[in-house]
């Protein structure tokens, strides 16, 4: 992502969508060409509000649209999809958290299999997605959304020499091409028994090489700017990975410390396992507003929602379901969280006016997804 960054390839993309796909000709299609970025652009949330951002920003300038709109599309599509199609670093982290279990001897199974299962019950990412793609296509304002304005800012204009789009595209679609290949591979031929996370280690290395193959040859950047942009992205991954390693330990600690189970006896007796999924999308969401991080909520959650889920015999895969989808909606809510503040920054919006103008359609995707957290635990 450093790389795609440093070789302008962003710029060329919003450019070509800008000057050359004349597609946009109203405030409806600005904001669904955003929103359909913020869909394709899966690899990393940030990226996405970044790059959703930078398209729909001209564009609102343009048509008058409210600033706070626009930031609402961004950050709706971010965490969401990223959470879906988890081809990314979500995924590696979800793989990883899930295998602990598996190692753990808490559930049995392949991470990749469970992984897929958990995501078809990540309702409120997908409730997310839809009243997003709702509430733009009939232009449904309400709340403080209602009261938003328009704000004029100085956009500058994009350069005449900006780079082709490739530099951003090629990467960003071997990236997913590769996943496949490579599950296929260490699966011995099925997908679904290959190693997620041997698989977004090879895909990763081998797209670096890619674009070190393509930008440096092509006089896009030279070797040396590689090589430092290449080591400042890798650097800026420190931090997720030390809450990865520490999230291991606190997954070895809970299970020692039988912190599921303990809690699984009492929810046993106070607590109808119809319930269960909807309380673990609850604890998540609370979790997760209060520290603005998804991440941290599932390496707190998933160590003690699975041995919950296996006590109270309740549906493993509904449960972490239940536990990606709090994550996503706390971070999709909590002023703190770092797409909730990229997707202001990359909208011209305002932090708090964002959290105003978008917390009444989280509330109606969390609604949603609570209705179908209780629905399947009961159709289980």
């Amino acid at each position: 992502m450093a790389l795609i960054e440093r070789s302008r390839g962003i710029e060329g993309f919003v450019d070509f969508m800008q000057n050359r796909v004349k597609i946009v000709k109203s405030q409806k299609s600005s904001l669904m060409l955003s929103y359909f970025i913020g869909v394709v652009i899966f690899i990393e949330s940030s990226i996405t509000s970044l790059i959703a951002g930078a398209v729909g920003r001209p564009f609102c300038q343009k048509y008058k649209i409210p600033q706070a709109k626009l930031a609402f599309v961004c950050d709706s599509t971010s965490a969401p999809i990223s959470s879906l199609l988890v081809f990314n670093g979500w995924g590696a982290l979800l793989l990883g958290l899930i295998s602990t279990q598996i190692s753990l001897g808490q559930i049995e199974g392949n991470a990749v299999s469970i992984l897929i299962d958990a995501v078809i019950y990540n309702f409120y990412a997908m409730s997310a997605l839809v009243v997003t793609f709702v509430a733009i296509y009939f232009n449904i304002n309400i709340g403080p959304m209602k009261y938003t304005q328009f704000k004029a800012t100085n956009i500058q204009t994009t350069s005449l020499n900006t780079p082709s789009m490739n530099y951003m595209v090629l990467p960003i679609l071997l990236m997913v091409a590769l996943v496949f290949v490579f599950l296929y591979l260490s699966g011995g031929g099925d997908i679904l028994k290959g190693s997620g996370s041997s698989a977004i280690f090879y895909t990763v290395f081998s797209t670096l090489i890619f674009t070190l193959i393509y930008y440096v040859p092509t006089k896009n950047m030279s070797l040396s700017v590689w090589t430092k942009t290449a080591f400042k992205g890798a650097k800026k991954l420190f931090p997720i990975a030390m809450i990865l390693l520490f999230s291991f330990g606190i997954g070895e600690v809970t299970s020692e410390l039988k912190t599921g189970e303990y809690l699984a006896s009492l929810a046993n007796e106070n607590l109808n396992i119809y319930f269960l999924a909807t309380v673990i999308f609850l604890v998540s969401s609370l979790i997760s507003f209060s520290t603005g991080t998804s991440w941290g909520t599932f390496s707190i959650m998933i160590p003690i929602a699975v041995p919950m889920a296996v006590i109270m015999d309740a549906d493993v895969a509904l449960t972490i379901g239940a536990v990606i989808s709090g994550g996503i909606f706390g971070d999709h809510c909590s002023p703190i969280s770092d797409t909730t503040i990229i997707s202001s920054m990359a909208s011209d919006c305002e932090v708090i006016e964002h959290v105003q103008t978008q917390l009444p359609y989280a509330l109606i995707s969390a609604f949603i997804a609570i209705t179908l957290f209780i629905i399947f635990s009961f159709i289980r």
